[in-house]
């Protein structure tokens, strides 16, 4: 079995994601490519000792990035990943910063 470390990569903080933290108390991580729903349900419950009341999952493709240098332009890949949404129960919170 996996431990919540394996399955939950970090959380995304961004705008987009803190907007719906503010309005509808749903959380965004990045999690494990082979995690399924289950699973990213025990690991923020576990780890962050809330109520999850659903989990909405999808994977970002990767894409390609070109970036100019002084020798010509480098071409790349930024890697796929896969993203979880966490909507937890009314009156629950998780605190991202409080261990800093």
């Amino acid at each position: 079995m996996t431990s919540d470390r394996e399955i939950l990569v970090r959380p995304l903080i961004t705008e987009k994601a803190e907007k719906k933290t503010e309005q509808l108390t749903q959380y965004t991580f990045i999690v494990n490519k082979g995690a399924n729903k289950i699973e990213i349900k025990k690991a923020v419950q576990d780890m962050y000792s809330v109520t999850v009341e659903s989990v909405n999952t999808f994977i970002l493709p990767a894409k390609l990035r070109t970036r100019n240098t002084r020798n010509g332009s480098s071409k790349g890949l930024k890697p796929a990943y896969k993203k979880a949404i966490v909507r937890l129960a009314e009156g629950e919170e998780i605190d991202f910063f409080s261990n800093l």
